[in-house]
């Protein structure tokens, strides 16, 4: 009979210690907050919350939701780069990279970054990147980052160029 009632109470003191030691982990719920996607969405861009460029860089307030279809300079550096291999392609980070890419030498190819540091149709929103491989042999490689101003300038050009035509064809469209 005493074993019963040890194991009994110990049963019941272990229980107590789940029970209780549970509810200090859980999050109390808010009863108004939005049940469906839909409704979080909306709360979510009312309330000015998710990551961009210009709240990165200090410039909160009056976000805007873009798409990648939506954004001339995003989709003139595509158009541009469309015969480069590319590595990867992330709007939410503004980020294209392309694979190494050589056209007649085997020994010298390049790799291009660009990054977006703004959705304006501007020279200073884009920050490209060159990189340069020499290889002398198969195992002897060299990569360093070129300096090479024609390739960026170049490059800088055309996408303007292209976001340019792509803006103003879309304001006709409107």
């Amino acid at each position: 009979m005493k074993k019963i009632s040890i194991i009994t109470i110990s049963f019941f003191i272990s229980i107590f210690f789940l029970f209780s030691s549970c509810n200090k982990f859980s999050k109390k719920m808010d009863p108004n907050r939005p049940l469906g996607a839909e409704e979080k969405r909306k709360k979510n861009i009312a309330e000015g919350r998710g990551a961009s460029i210009g709240g990165l860089l200090g410039r909160a307030g009056n976000t805007t939701y873009d798409f990648s279809t939506s954004n001339p300079m995003w989709r003139a550096s595509l158009e541009t780069l469309d015969f480069l291999p590319l590595t990867t392609v992330d709007y939410s980070g503004g980020v294209i990279i392309t694979d190494w890419y050589s056209e007649n030498q085997k020994q010298e190819s390049i790799k291009l970054t660009i990054r977006f540091l703004s959705n304006e149709i501007r020279s200073d929103s884009l920050k490209i990147i060159v990189h340069k491989k020499v290889c002398k042999t198969t195992n002897n490689c060299v990569t360093n980052i070129s300096n090479s101003a024609l390739i960026k300038n170049e490059l800088r050009s055309t996408i303007l160029r292209k976001a340019t035509l792509l803006a103003k064809t879309d304001k006709k469209k409107k």
